[in-house]
């Protein structure tokens, strides 16, 4: 194998992009899943805000999003990626699938953590008088701190793995690289590089979401 052929410049523009790919869209995720999970967690059955028809109904649009194969979620969501950002190619084109395809997963995550949460904490707190508000804030979700962090890991490496997908329509980033030249141009050297490069970029996320994980578990 000849490495010398590697044009890397093409190589680091590519792992920008997929961090750039799955940071925005880890930012997204959080923001839209954190509260939908925790929506799903209160309304469920003896939780604060029992809704059994409200559950059911988010229940089953997160089941059905998380149901469907990201490979063909991508091509369903040409039209609105269009609508949404004007493109369905590179980084901005596949943000929008990368946060639809996430966002059920991390929520139901979320959902999974606050049930582990004691329960004598809550009602503690409302023997106290705290609003709904004041416990989901100032009690459940720094209880749930390390789940929720631990969820956080994961959903990550989920992002980095679609990112590395959506190399199939183009979207950019490592995978949209491998795809081009490691598969179509028969470039193995190309095609090791980025499997490195994403083997490690794992491993480094999973060290870090460990490491915080057990610094704030010990607090």
């Amino acid at each position: 194998m000849d490495f010398s052929v590697i044009e890397w410049e093409d190589i680091w523009q590519a792992s920008f992009d997929t961090l750039t790919m799955t940071g925005a869209s880890l930012v997204l995720t959080i923001l839209l899943g954190l509260p939908l999970g925790v929506l799903l967690f209160l309304t469920s059955k003896k939780q604060l805000l029992e809704q059994r028809g409200i559950y059911a109904l988010l229940s089953f649009i997160v089941n059905m999003l998380r149901s469907v194969p990201f490979i063909i979620l991508l091509i369903v969501l040409i039209p609105f990626t269009l609508f949404l950002v004007g493109t369905s190619l590179g980084v901005a084109g596949t943000i929008p699938p990368l946060v639809i395809g996430t966002t059920p997963f991390f929520a139901r995550l979320v959902e999974n953590v606050l049930r582990d949460v004691d329960k004598g904490i809550i009602e503690a707190c409302q023997a106290m008088g705290a609003t709904t508000s004041q416990i989901i804030v100032r009690a459940l979700l720094p209880e749930a701190l390390p789940g929720l962090l631990a969820a956080t890991t994961v959903t990550t490496i989920a992002l980095v793995s679609y990112s590395a997908m959506s190399g199939v329509i183009g979207g950019g980033g490592l995978g949209d690289l491998a795809l081009r030249f490691g598969y179509q141009r028969f470039q193995t050297e190309v095609m090791i590089v980025t499997v490195a490069i994403l083997v490690i970029l794992v491993q480094l996320i999973q060290w870090l979401g460990d490491v915080l994980v057990a610094h704030f578990t010990r607090k």
